[in-house]
């Protein structure tokens, strides 16, 4: 299992004991949903027959680390469990894997019992999309275990204005409450949250998402393309991988027919400075890199 090597510049970080941002390195995170919920079927694996065999298929296909997610936040769903059934869910998922490899894990949750439960196994990556905002308990956690943290773009309050600035704006109050947290610079990675910038009519949940009173797709579109703006001293995390903006954009409505839109758009992300790219298939993203790679590499003198 390698990184693939790319032609960009970024800080380097760690995520757990994996160096990421490096220059000239695109990680890849493969997504394993354990939450029946979740918008993508094809991701949802319980039994542990079913895990073995798809992280066989990740770690193959390319993937650098796994992101493991025990409860649906996809805000136009209602997808709620409780923070007994999603921590259940996460903590015999991990075992799992710990028995079968050494990949690292991430857990994808923004409650802080959960987090706790999954540092408690030896997890070195909390993916918060919150920001470490939404749980109150949530930095305690973080400093008493000190992770690596994976934050995320989010306000609690009505966001307006322009949403680049603000998408900035919103991170760099996400670090600030990790330093204050102890954790390390060189342990943090932001993710612009495509996908949770929404109008309050979209929402089922009252799971984390930042209300924008604007076209949603369009402030995703947005960001992808100005992605290298919000750009500072750490690496971006680009999860775009079947999303319900690229179903709008190509009027797709099930989420398996949207590869295609996939693959372009984490080529542009990786294009416009993502050193992390979150994907249902590794395989296809792996070939994305390379694609990239081939297409933006310095021709030789006299070509």
């Amino acid at each position: 299992m390698t990184q693939i090597d790319y032609l960009i510049i970024n800080d380097m970080t760690k995520l757990g004991s994996l160096v990421v941002g490096k220059k000239n390195q695109i990680t890849i995170m493969g997504i394993l949903n354990i939450s029946p919920e979740s918008f993508y079927k094809k991701s949802i694996k319980s039994t542990k027959s079913e895990i073995s065999k798809y992280l066989c298929n990740l770690e193959e296909n390319g993937a650098n680390i796994i992101d493991i997610g025990g409860m649906s936040t996809a805000p136009y769903l209602k997808t709620i469990v409780s923070e007994k059934i999603e921590s259940e869910r996460i903590t015999k998922t991990i075992k799992t894997i710990q028995n079968l490899s050494n990949i690292p894990i991430s857990v994808d949750t923004c409650r802080a019992s959960v987090a706790k439960d999954a540092l408690e196994l030896g997890v070195d990556v909390i993916n918060d999309i919150s920001g470490l905002k939404y749980d109150k308990d949530m930095p305690k956690v973080v400093e008493k275990y000190n992770p690596s943290l994976i934050l995320c773009s989010y306000s609690k309050q009505l966001v307006k204005g322009n949403l680049i600035s603000m998408t900035k704006q919103l991170l760099n109050q996400s670090i600030k409450i990790a330093e204050r947290a102890q954790i390390s610079k060189n342990k943090i990675v932001l993710d612009p949250a495509i996908g949770f910038f929404r109008r309050s009519s979209d929402v089922k949940n009252s799971l984390p998402y930042t209300k924008i009173t604007s076209d949603w797709v369009q402030r995703d579109v947005e960001i992808i393309k100005k992605l290298n703006r919000l750009k500072s001293n750490f690496p971006i995390l680009v999860s775009i991988s079947n999303k319900s903006f690229l179903g709008k954009l190509l009027g797709k409505e099930d989420p398996a027919d949207r590869n295609t839109g996939t693959a372009i758009v984490e080529m542009l992300s990786i294009i416009n400075g993502a050193s992390i790219i979150r994907t249902h298939n590794p395989k296809i993203t792996s070939d994305v890199i390379k694609m990239t790679k081939s297409l933006t590499k310095k021709s030789k003198k006299g070509l």
